[in-house]
């Protein structure tokens, strides 16, 4: 469904947060009577009003006995809502950039990088390190202890600790959570919370809807159809952040937060599984594994289990419920913007030392995202969402940031057309085979993938491009 509006503000992509209009007081109306014409310097009283006078002029009568009215004071103007924050897009579009390609474009520097023989140059040592962290981690993510030890015995920490690729889907999920506190406020205050509910219950099974056609719908007959993935648990996240918003406070929205987190440990650390016991954190022998095994139906990712899986879904929620903490912040008009730079950093960093210490007993792990794992990446997101919104919102400085907005105000958009129509075989057409096999045999190996990659991106951000530019905004 497209929404062609001349405003870009009202269109609600996924995870977007909606404008909110500014409030303008009522007008005053100048409801005061002309005075009771009188002739100039006149000191004779006015003449005796008869019946007949009466009878043809009751109006008149009326209007000169009528006391003068003030005029109407205006209502106190309530408090002005946060408009649309052009950071957030920035940031959701920063996100999906390296969904839609530009991953893909780093890791195509690979054949470069390699050919640096057994004394690599500087700049083969940075492609190599950004390759790195275009990968997703095995399985355990070495926590600051692990990585200083590993270090000591010659592996580089880079090579071992966090990489940036784990941190894009919970990133997703945490503005999901931030953006839904200005869409579903402005929804209650003009429709009310009953259709704010219905709006979040229809989102959600069109986003669940979404994720099975992007795993491959029907073409497979079952068992061969994936029930839980990306889009499926972004579904059940924005599903559950959202009821809770609309029917609970601050307070209890961080005891619940607090309680998916604890409650998720205790099940991952005190539930004894058959042949396996209780407490192991290993690759296939855990118990959000051992659900999936058994309870899960349908195909899964990793043969016996999926890394979106049942069990994991509960942390997840946690980490749309971050999000949701950080809207609740930013659309407070009683602090400063400096202020909630401020607690979006100390709060970021905050939950980075929690999330690591907590990593010692209970590991930091994308595919069956743990407790330390939500507040690690948790972390990671508050501070990028503080860094967006104290450049772009603050200081105002936008000029960079503009392709990485026309992709997040279509994220779901790009993220399908991806997936269907495929940008990268797309530009195979345009700059494969013989354009490639030329860069790549006559100028330098491995720069003939680079330019495939390089189209296949820019096919992606130009799809974005033309959509934003007839101001086409397709909301789930």
């Amino acid at each position: 469904m497209t929404d062609q509006s001349s405003q870009p503000n009202k269109e609600e992509p996924l995870g977007s947060q909606p404008s909110l209009p500014e409030h303008t007081g009522p007008a005053d109306e100048d409801r005061t009577q002309s005075p009771i014409p009188v002739a100039e310097h006149s000191l004779a009283p006015p003449p005796p009003v008869s019946l007949k006078t009466i009878d043809e002029h009751p109006k008149d009568l009326v209007e000169q006995e009528k006391p003068v009215e003030s005029p109407p004071q205006p209502a106190p103007a309530p408090q002005a809502p946060v408009g649309r924050l052009m950071s957030l897009d920035a940031l959701r579009g920063f996100d999906m950039f390296w969904i839609i390609g530009g991953a893909y474009l780093l890791r195509a520097f690979e054949a470069i990088a390699t050919q640096g023989g057994d004394s690599p140059s500087q700049f083969q040592r940075i492609i190599d390190f950004l390759i790195h962290h275009m990968h997703h981690a095995d399985w355990e993510i070495a926590g600051l202890l692990t990585g200083l030890e590993l270090n000591l015995r010659g592996v580089e920490l880079w090579q071992k600790g966090m990489v940036f690729y784990d941190l894009i889907f919970p990133l997703f999920v945490f503005i999901v959570g931030t953006s839904l506190v200005y869409s579903l406020t402005r929804n209650v205050a003009e429709k009310g919370r009953a259709n704010a509910v219905r709006r979040v219950l229809k989102r959600s099974v069109v986003l669940y809807a979404l994720g099975i056609i992007f795993s491959g719908g029907f073409a497979t007959e079952w068992p061969d159809i994936r029930l839980m993935g990306v889009l499926n648990r972004i579904a059940l996240c924005y599903l559950c952040a959202g009821l809770l918003f609309l029917f609970l406070k601050a307070r209890g929205l961080i005891l619940v937060c607090i309680g998916l987190l604890v409650s998720y440990w205790a099940l991952m650390s005190f539930v004894a599984l058959p042949e396996i016991g209780a407490g192991s954190m290993e690759k296939g022998a855990n118990l959000a594994n051992y659900i999936d095994e058994h309870y899960l139906s349908g195909m899964k990712w990793d043969d016996t289990w999926d890394p979106e899986g049942l069990l994991s879904t509960l942390p997840a929620v946690a980490t749309c419920l971050l999000g949701v903490f950080s809207g609740l912040l930013l659309i407070n008009q009683s602090y400063s913007n400096s202020r909630k730079v401020f607690y979006l950093l100390f709060g970021g960093a905050a939950a980075l030392v929690l999330g690591w210490i907590w990593g010692v007993e209970f590991p930091v792990i994308k595919k069956i995202w743990t407790s330390s794992y939500v507040l690690v990446t948790g972390g990671w997101s508050a501070i990028l969402l503080g860094l967006f919104y104290l450049v772009i919102d603050v200081w105002h400085w936008r000029w960079w940031c503009q392709p990485f907005v026309w992709i997040g105000l279509n994220p779901i958009t790009v993220y399908m057309a991806n997936n269907i129509i495929g940008f990268h075989s797309l530009a195979n057409r345009f700059a494969g085979g013989d354009i490639r096999n030329f860069l790549n045999d006559r100028v330098y190996q491995g720069l003939g993938e680079v330019l495939v990659n390089l189209v296949a991106l820019s096919f992606a951000v130009l799809l974005c491009w033309l959509l934003h530019r007839k101001k086409i905004f397709i909301r789930v």
